[in-house]
């Protein structure tokens, strides 16, 4: 047979016992016995079932071996809704239903995007998942090869659970004839996305939200502790893993503290509190005004808030005139880049990489275009009403090479702040966090699947990534067995909120302790999962100026909501003998297993969390548990450290300086400290024009001009590797061959792979072709190049663009902003072109013209191009070749922003005409 159909038909039938096997089970089971049998290439497997309706189930039953779905139940429901289920016609069947099947189709095709699969034939039994609680039996028979580190549930309660759902079925069937009920009545759900009364527990309810509002609101340390006793039950019911287990009685375990201690011998809570910080939340994702408070909270406790993705006014950076300080401690690095600037950095005392995120990894974050206001636009050098993507992160990052090589650069841009990695919890994240820990990373933080503030898709907040439990343990005990755990720190974060919480997460291994939903409800939030719609009823999560006034946080309930965390943590300490919180990390040998208390949870084996991990004795420092060190940075003899001394006139006493020097392809990020001395002492306006002049001469290095400041030229006559003007900051960058050379510029790459990259302002000009992804995320530099690879101004969201020959394909992909104009030399440069966002035109305007021959002529003056001077002497022949590119979006941003100036011109008419006539 060429078609092997599984189907549950058989349920619907009137007469008992008729109960289906899950659909999921019976796809993985026949698929892996074929396998076994030599035959799964000579048979489709298809599954017809009521159960698959949301994208997680299409994605399973594919990934783990169905050549085809037919959802027959969710297209049963569409019909009853669309007919209305009391005979009423509600809405057109035909279009639901092919809405629907659509919707699941560019799921589908999102899922296997971020997992980096192009076609559904390689995505097909790829069994790209983890199990979590399910047993050795099931995994073995169903989904053969899949990791279930935990195990847990085997057929009989699966069977049991199956049984319970289709007597219910059965139970709340309506007899024929009947009428079913009200249709809100039969569509509400069972809470797996909203909270519902007597739907799935949830691990914020509104009682848990009142009590913590409450305590935090009041000063009431006992209020506190009710809260956090629901929570802990809560999760023991089992919800969380962590909810499986105990501490270990003092003196139980040998090595572990005999008896318990006083407590005003464990230290101090202001101790504790700064090993806390605040969930990466951009400015955009939530309002000023939280976003502002939380930062305010943080730096009045020694802890740190974090930017998120979306950059930071500068008029945060200093302290206020009361005393407080707006400023987050933790500036965010993500492949958006947006707002990172050399001054943006500068303010920082840690930088965070974020490769993944938590409660979405592999997925980039978007800002919807009704959240960009002109605030939010100008933080992070966009266009108001102008969607905002944060592209994945492999932009830049390619492998762990290139994560060094970040490190690097923006341990440059700031030697005084620590760089911290943001990895997922995910099967073998012990493995890259060594890679990390190689690549001179200070910290590395370690995301749960939980939280995503609200605003993460509804499949994602459920279905991707893993409890930090796992990846903290994993990622913990690689690093001890490797002789890497004592030079970097470890942290954790997802739904940790109460002090229990962050012990276990302590004594697997966490040093520090991020927290996100938790701060945000403290301010107010309800959980009304509204974040992206702009509609917050708490002022918390939008940008809408209504909606900010009801925002009623203030950073004196935060103060008291993590110094409650913290005295509880000292409570627990107290009682398990620990004076130190130090000399708790890594003792997973003092928690123990507590007998689930449901069928589902009484397989799961915890027992490969629960140990102390050793390291190897013959490496320095090998067998430590906890950082102790400090990672060695190697930025001591860098270029910049002569750059800086040579240019102190400059700095110091605001003197114009001119350099000429060498320069070889191991020194990388030439610029990038220079441009923090800069930062640090003029802020983001930089020094004055060409105030700092350097001549280089030889083949620079990665990231040369990495950041640069305003006011600092480079000018380099040889050639330049990968990110030249990475996050370029108002510098101006000319590349150029070497006198003498007599090669035609416009057939010669001169520069590397990932030039600009985040570029938020400055100029670059450079005599030849770049390599690949030139411009990508380039929000406000001008750049003149004579040619470049592929994925050129991909995911621009601004500045301007000038390729004065071919070009390579995916030019413009996930272009939002910016203008790019391109002389097609060969006449096919559509061919080349990513059409989605983007139209095309020619040099229509005058403005358009001028500007690009002034671009042109500037490019000449700063390089001497012959190539670029041949197109100005034959100028009304070749401005005809030119194309402007433009994307669609960001046009009608501009044309919006052009009425609005003229509707305040005709205001301050009007203004003028009725003052002369009072007059």
């Amino acid at each position: 047979a060429a078609f092997i159909i599984l189907s549950d038909r058989a349920a619907l039938s009137p007469e008992p016992g008729r109960c289906a096997a899950p659909s999921l089970l019976a796809a993985g089971a026949v698929h892996h016995g074929l396998i076994q049998a030599g035959l799964r290439m000579k048979a489709s497997i298809i599954i017809e079932s009521a159960e698959p309706r949301e994208l997680m189930h299409f994605a399973l039953l594919f990934g783990f071996g169905a050549d085809l779905v037919v959802p027959y139940g969710a297209l049963a429901s569409i019909a009853g809704i669309c007919r209305g289920f009391d005979g009423s016609r509600l809405g057109d069947f035909a279009l639901a239903k092919k809405n629907y099947l659509k919707g699941m189709q560019k799921a589908m095709l999102k899922v296997m995007s971020k997992m980096g699969t192009s076609t559904l034939r390689s995505y097909r039994g790829a069994q790209i998942f983890e199990a979590l609680g399910l047993g050795e039996e099931v995994i073995d028979l169903c989904f053969t090869g899949a990791v279930s580190r935990i195990s847990g549930a085997g057929f009989p309660e699966l069977e049991a659970e199956a049984l319970a759902h289709y007597a219910a079925a059965k139970e709340s069937q309506v007899p024929a004839g009947e009428a079913p009920g009200p249709l809100d009545r039969l569509l509400a759900g069972d809470g797996q996305y909203r909270w519902r009364k007597n739907g799935e527990r949830h691990a914020w309810n509104p009682d848990l939200i009142h009590l913590l509002q409450w305590a935090a609101r009041t000063g009431d340390y006992a209020k506190f502790r009710e809260f956090s006793a629901a929570a802990n039950a809560l999760n023991q019911s089992p919800h969380v893993i962590r909810g499986l287990l105990d501490f270990a009685a003092p003196g139980a375990v040998p090595g572990a503290p005999a008896a318990a201690v006083p407590l005003d011998e464990v230290e101090g809570a202001e101790a504790i509190m700064k090993r806390f910080t605040t969930g990466a939340m951009s400015f955009g994702s939530i309002s000023k005004e939280a976003h502002e408070t939380i930062a305010v909270a943080m730096n009045s406790i020694q802890g740190r808030s974090n930017s998120g993705e979306g950059g930071e006014s500068p008029e945060r950076f200093a302290p206020r005139p009361d005393g407080t300080w707006a400023r987050s401690a933790i500036k965010q690095v993500a492949s958006a880049r947006f707002g990172v600037t050399s001054e943006y950095l500068a303010n920082a005392v840690e930088l965070q990489i974020k490769i993944a995120q938590g409660a979405k990894p592999g997925e980039g974050g978007q800002l919807p275009g009704h959240k960009v206001d002109g605030q939010i636009a100008k933080t992070r050098h966009s266009t108001p009403g102008v969607t905002l993507i944060s592209p994945p992160p492999h932009h830049d990052i390619y492998s762990i090479e290139d994560l060094a090589e970040l490190i690097f650069d923006l341990k440059n841009a700031n030697p005084e702040a620590r760089i911290s990695v943001k990895l997922v919890s995910e099967t073998g994240v012990g493995t890259v966090a060594a890679g990390v820990a190689k690549a001179h990373a200070d910290n590395i933080l370690i995301s749960g699947y939980d939280g995503g503030t609200g605003a993460s898709p509804q499949s994602s907040i459920r279905h991707a990534g893993l409890p930090w439990e796992l990846g903290l343990c994993e990622t913990h005990q690689v690093l001890v067995r490797n002789g890497l755990r004592g030079r970097v720190r470890l942290q954790t974060d997802g739904q940790i909120k109460t002090g229990r919480d962050i012990v276990i997460a302590g004594m697997l291994g966490a040093e520090e302790f991020g927290f996100g939903t938790s701060t945000l409800i403290v301010l107010g939030c309800v959980m009304m999962r509204k974040c992206h719609e702009n509609t917050c009823p708490m002022g918390v999560a939008t940008q809408d100026p209504e909606l900010r006034r009801r925002f009623t946080g203030k950073s004196e309930h935060l103060i008291n909501f993590f110094r409650f965390l913290a005295e509880e943590v000292r409570e627990l300490m107290a009682s398990l003998g620990f004076r130190r919180f130090d000399d708790l990390v890594g003792r997973a040998d003092l928690l123990v297993q507590r007998p689930g208390a449901k069928p589902k949870s009484a397989g799961v084996d915890l027992s490969r969390l629960l140990f102390k991990a050793e390291g190897p004795a013959e490496i320095p420092g090998g067998r430590e548990t906890r950082c102790v060190q400090n990672q060695i940075h190697r930025i001591d003899e860098v270029l910049d450290r002569r750059l800086i001394e040579r240019c102190r006139p400059s700095l110091d006493n605001k003197t114009p300086t001119a350099l000429t020097m060498p320069v070889k392809n191991t020194d990388r990020a030439v610029g990038a400290m220079l441009s923090w001395e800069v930062s640090k002492r003029f802020g983001g306006q930089g020094l004055p024009e060409n105030f700092i002049t350097v001549d280089f001469t030889g083949s620079a290095g990665q990231s040369f001009g990495a950041f640069l400041a305003g006011g600092i030229t480079f000018r380099l006559a040889g050639d330049a590797n990968d990110y030249l003007g990475k996050g370029l900051s108002g510098g101006r960058i000319v590349a150029a061959p070497p006198e003498g050379s007599t090669y035609p510029t416009e057939k010669n790459i001169i520069l590397g792979n990932t030039v600009l990259y985040g570029a938020t302002s400055g100029e670059l000009y450079a005599a030849g072709s770049a390599g690949e992804r030139f411009c990508v995320r380039n929000s406000g530099a001008l750049a003149v190049v004579e040619g470049t690879g592929d994925h050129c101004a991909e995911y621009m969201t601004g500045g301007r663009l000038v390729v004065l020959g071919a070009v390579g394909r995916n030019f413009a992909a996930g272009m939002s902003g910016g203008i790019a104009y391109v002389f097609d030399v060969n006449g096919n440069f559509e061919f080349f072109l990513n059409k989605g966002m983007v139209e095309l035109s020619g040099l229509e305007t005058e403005e358009d013209e001028t500007f690009v021959k002034d671009s042109i002529q500037k490019h000449i003056y700063w390089t001497n191009s012959t190539y670029a001077q041949s197109i100005l002497a034959e100028w009304t022949a070749n401005r005809r070749r030119f194309i402007k590119v433009l994307p669609v979006e960001y046009k009608r941003a501009l044309q919006q922003m052009k009425l609005a100036e003229l509707d305040r011109k005709l205001y301050d008419i009007r203004e003028r005409e009725e003052l002369e006539v009072r007059s």
